[in-house]
């Protein structure tokens, strides 16, 4: 073939096999050498995930210097990497917030609980606090004693922490003193009386529903709150992610911290429930603004090799706030104080004005070189470096490209893409199915707590979540440093579509069988093995939206980082939000709202090998770089195994119909172009 003879002319020889290597769009070896400055590691081993860039071009010419944009292997080490003071205290200053987030996150479990209430004035006397209504009082006064459907905790967490759920049950050792219920022998329904006393099971003496009276007509006004929380925090991530790819992370950040105090501390003072919605879907609004910066702010910040050590750091801090938010609760003892002491830490971040610059990546990645020397001279002078360090010689670079205008990029141009937009789909559907069936398996666990009595309790219910969240966590450090983030995510996907499918069928068939009394079966065994699938789906599905939103920090480029981070942040907002709106119609379509969700698990599962493995790569600055991630198998080629199709450079030589052409002089004759002899 004409290929042949070209690549014989080259060099190579008749009898030169093409490197293996060249399979799934990875790099012939010595492009991969030639792009290892901008793609990371090389040659065997090294992933080669990203392919060769554009030659580098003089200074004025359409693109600036190799060097520049090079920013983990030239920017990043000329500073120290992580190990220069200024960047531990930028992380660390990262990382403080996440405790107050986690405060607002799960503030919802105590704000909005729908306690156990009755017709005030049908007890007598007073019920010593702790006892639990199945212990002291008699079937016949339980049955005038309106409990709190069975529902999972507010899903208005992610990416840090676990969901949580509102479980009905007794009251905690902390809770308040409770009047007794009706006495036996009143019918009269409580949904009839005009005024109700209220058993909060949170430690608080008053919360939402018992201020304005939130029951039987007026139940539904509970989960609009949190559906208006859940709306915001959806719509912020999309608003403040472009906004912060045009403008900054540093103002993003800066004028939501400054809007959640304001609209925050006002929730505390709502005079009814439409103004205490109303603001809480603004404070959820800025409240996503400051996740999504501070999330791609710590991204940006690190090395590939420390990456997802930082962020594992920042979800457990946050999970923190979750473990002290019931403490804090029985502290406060009114919601309005609670409210407020939540929101006030805030206050801290304001000093981030004057100690917390703006992104060095993306203002390097955006062309803005004046703005970033200013910062590269303050970081070296914070680190106390010398300035001849430079080695590489990026100061004499950015001088040269100091006249550049800046190039900024918004998330829309993504649709143009032919493997980004892909990658950030693919995320999205997970992000979605993730934080979606985790709501399925909290229902289902908490559904058993008549027949378990650990779950008749709101703080076992609570901690139960949260123990799950954390195990989680932990595992996920282990996964994904054994196998990677798409190995890890595939695990988890797949593990999340078993527990799910065995809990719709398998649980089926035993609950069929044990209808005989011969087969040796109960409930307690259904119930036990419905139990332990729950935790299992918790446990995995967490996990998966966790890593999908870190995955998607990882492989979006930097240009249009938060703008792809808003997608698959609220992609996991929509999840969460079939939660209160099952709610909002009495739990109606639960059972097809689980089956559609264990169908996308299987989905996604198919669609995780397409994603590529972003594990110690640098970060992709533009959507050239993030176009140019590859997917690549699971296992390795084996040594000497053809690739099955032709490598960049033969695609490019290749001009159909003209090589056969040019070729038919050194033919046999009556032979055509593929070797072939005409009948």
């Amino acid at each position: 073939m004409a290929i042949d003879r070209r690549r014989d002319t080259a060099g190579g020889g008749a009898g030169r096999l093409p490197p293996a290597a060249e399979e799934n769009g990875a790099l012939p070896p010595g492009d991969a050498a030639a792009s290892a400055p901008l793609g990371g590691r090389s040659g065997p081993g090294g992933g080669g995930d990203i392919q060769a860039l554009p030659a580098p071009h003089a200074a004025g010419g359409p693109h600036p210097s190799l060097l520049l944009l090079d920013y983990d292997g030239s920017v990043l080490p000329f500073l120290g990497g992580l190990g220069g003071g200024y960047q531990k205290t930028l992380v660390l200053l990262t990382w403080i917030p996440a405790l107050f987030i986690g405060f607002s996150q799960f503030s919802d479990s105590f704000l909005l609980d729908q306690p156990n209430f009755w017709c005030r004035g049908a007890g007598k006397g007073a019920e010593p606090a702790g006892v639990t209504a199945a212990g002291r009082w008699g079937g016949g006064d339980l049955a005038n004693w309106t409990s709190p459907s069975t529902t999972p905790f507010p899903t208005a967490a992610w990416g840090t922490a676990g969901t949580l759920g509102n479980s009905s049950g007794a009251d905690g050792d902390d809770a308040p003193p409770l009047p007794s219920p009706p006495d036996k022998g009143d019918n009269v329904s409580n949904c009839d009386c005009h005024e109700w006393d209220y058993g909060i099971r949170t430690g608080l003496v008053q919360n939402v529903v018992s201020k304005w009276d939130l029951v039987c007509d007026s139940a539904w006004r509970v989960h609009v709150a949190k559906f208006s929380l859940l709306v915001g925090l959806i719509l912020g991530y999309l608003v403040t992610g472009c906004i912060a790819d045009w403008f900054g992370r540093r103002p993003v950040l800066l004028l939501c911290v400054i809007f959640i105090l304001i609209f925050g501390l006002t929730v505390a003072l709502s005079v009814n429930v439409t103004m205490f919605s109303t603001l809480r879907f603004f404070e959820g609004f800025c409240l996503a603004g400051i996740i999504l910066t501070l999330y791609a702010i710590r991204i940006e910040l690190c090395p590939p090799g420390k990456r997802f050590m930082i962020t594992m750091v920042a979800s457990f801090v946050a999970m923190a706030g979750q473990f002290l938010m019931p403490g804090l609760a029985a502290l406060c003892r009114d919601w309005q104080v609670l409210q407020a002491l939540i929101v006030c830490p805030f206050l801290l971040m304001l000093l981030y004005w004057s100690i917390f610059p703006e992104s060095l990546r993306w203002l390097m990645a955006t062309q803005q070189f004046e703005s970033a020397k200013k910062l590269i001279l303050h970081f070296t002078q914070k680190n106390r470096m010398n300035p001849e360090s430079d080695i590489k010689g990026v100061m004499p670079e950015l001088e040269k490209e100091l006249s550049r205008r800046p190039k900024k990029v918004c998330i829309v141009k993504v649709v143009g893409t032919r493997n980004l937009w892909k990658n950030i789909v693919v995320l999205c559907v997970n992000s979605l199915t993730g934080y979606g069936i985790h709501h399925c398996f909290a229902r289902s666990m908490l559904g058993h707590e008549a027949k378990v009595p650990l779950l008749e309790n709101f703080y076992a219910d609570y901690y139960t979540a949260a123990g799950i969240a954390l195990a989680s966590c932990l595992a996920m450090c282990v996964v994904v440093r054994l196998l990677g983030r798409r190995g890890g995510l595939l695990l988890f996907m797949i593990l999340t579509a078993l527990a799910s499918l065995l809990q719709l069928g398998l649980l089926n068939l035993i609950g069929k069988y044990s209808q005989h009394p011969d087969s040796g079966m109960s409930d307690s065994v259904k119930d036990k093995f419905s139990i332990t699938f729950s935790i299992v789906g918790m446990f995995a599905s967490h996990a998966v939206g966790s890593l999908s939103v870190f995955f998607c920090a990882e492989i979006t480029p930097t240009v249009i980082r938060c703008g792809g981070l808003g997608l698959v942040l609220a992609s996991a907002g929509f999840g969460m939000l079939t939660a209160p709106i099952i709610e909002l119609h009495n739990q109606k379509g639960y059972f097809l709202h689980h089956i559609i969700f264990a169908c996308c698990t299987l989905i996604c599962i198919i669609c995780l090998l397409l994603l590529p493995e972003s594990r110690d790569q640098n970060l992709p600055e533009s959507i050239a770089d993030g176009e140019h991630y590859t997917r690549q198998p699971l296992l390795p080629p084996r040594r000497g195994e053809q690739p099955l199709l032709l490598t960049n450079a033969e695609l490019k030589d290749y001009s159909g119909l003209h090589d056969a052409a040019t070729a038919g002089d050194g033919l046999p004759d009556g032979a055509t172009a593929n070797g072939g002899r005409p009948m």
